[in-house]
């Protein structure tokens, strides 16, 4: 939990010195990655997959497809070479396996380096580098020399082993589930079919966010200015900047209120007992639930509220789905100028996500729910 914790601040993957690991004692190495590894790419194309092919043969997307021939047998470390995945898509693959000739093989790794390390700190900083390398506003292709002069940090081989292992333990109770954005190293919110997830055996379907789904927000500002923001009152103002980021909570303390009026001028945004808010402008993409609500409860206008209507959806599933890498993916790939500056619900509609059945999302959402709160717990011993 203390190597999530630092991953999700990238201090586990960045030390300063060596007193900022309390729990590691080496001396952190920069290295090129083209010093500790191999660097190629596959050769065979997508119309090479075979339904039920023996062997996985990783393209240029998250879906595993596969192959009855084999080009490689190894550990390695994959990343998609163009297309829509470029910098988001990553494998770690320890066996035989077919590869697509755009998609990058990392291998041959030298014995100071771990390669399910390599993997796990590589898949958290690629895609920041080649934006940085990139004028676009998006990245479509990766050149060789993004990978191979990539600057690499890590300690001593053991102490890699130790944070690969913690990670691993952590995606393996993630399995059990996959972690909010405890993000994007497990299969959970991504299976590519049932029998890929011992743990759960109903088949997982694809939903688009919009389909059976109450979605609504404040049109404009009706007239609302902050001068109508009240510091008491019966009726709570639901902003951005109440959501605790760490709880994925509304909390109902630090809420302004608002005027009888107000609050039933627009009964859409009316809130209720468990919707989902999402912000939709400024800090685009912040998820939370709304819990303990002891008032009635309208937004601003830079909130969707969220309420599934299918009566299939668990809504902490929901919630854990909307704090997860896939949406923050989907955030970012939305992104259509320098900056993106709003997320409009025509787009969020849009949003697709796996969803079990509605006992297997309950199973998950208890899961993945105790372990939040367990980091939550790390998090602040760690802060203290």
């Amino acid at each position: 939990h203390q190597c999530k914790h630092y991953q999700d601040h990238s201090s586990v993957f960045a030390p300063q010195n060596a007193s900022d690991m309390t729990s590691f004692t080496a001396t952190w190495e920069q290295r090129k990655v083209k010093d500790v590894c191999s660097i190629s790419t596959g050769k065979s194309n997508t119309q090479d997959k075979i339904d039920d092919g023996e062997y996985p043969f990783f393209v240029r997307s998250p879906i595993i497809e596969h192959s009855n021939k084999f080009l490689f047998d190894e550990e390695a470390v994959l990343t998609v070479g163009d297309g829509v995945g470029t910098g988001k898509v990553f494998h770690y693959v320890n066996g035989k396996y077919d590869l697509h000739q755009r998609v990058y093989r990392l291998y041959g790794f030298s014995e100071e380096t771990d390669a399910k390390f390599f993997y796990h700190w590589f898949s958290s900083h690629f895609y920041d580098r080649v934006m940085s390398m990139t004028a676009k506003t998006s990245v479509d292709s990766v050149r060789l020399e993004m990978i191979s002069d990539m600057v690499f940090v890590a300690p001593e081989v053991e102490e890699q082993r130790r944070i690969a292992s913690c990670f691993s333990r952590l995606d393996d109770l993630i399995t059990l589930h996959q972690c909010k954005h405890y993000q994007g190293h497990s299969s959970i919110f991504a299976p590519q079919k049932a029998s890929d997830i011992a743990l759960f055996t109903a088949t997982w379907e694809q939903r688009k966010l919009g389909d059976q789904m109450y979605i609504k927000s404040r049109i404009g500002w009706q007239a609302l200015t902050k001068k109508e923001y009240l510091d008491s009152g019966d009726y709570y103002l639901i902003t951005g900047t109440d959501i605790d980021e760490d709880r994925h909570e509304v909390d109902l303390s630090r809420c302004y209120y608002v005027s009888r009026e107000r609050y039933e001028m627009d009964d859409k945004i009316q809130v209720h007992e468990g919707d989902i808010i999402v912000t939709k402008d400024g800090t685009i993409g912040k998820v939370a639930m709304v819990k303990g609500l002891d008032k009635p409860a309208t937004l601003n206008s830079h909130l969707f509220v969220l309420r599934d209507l299918s009566g299939k959806l668990n809504n902490r599933y929901l919630l854990q789905i909307l704090n997860s890498h896939i949406f923050t993916s989907f955030v970012k790939s939305t992104k259509t100028g320098s900056t993106l500056t709003g997320l409009p619900q025509k787009t969020i509609v849009e949003f697709v996500f796996p969803v079990p059945n509605i006992e297997e999302q309950e199973k998950i959402a208890g899961c993945l729910d105790k372990l939040d709160n367990t980091i939550t717990l790390h998090q602040r011993d760690y802060l203290q």
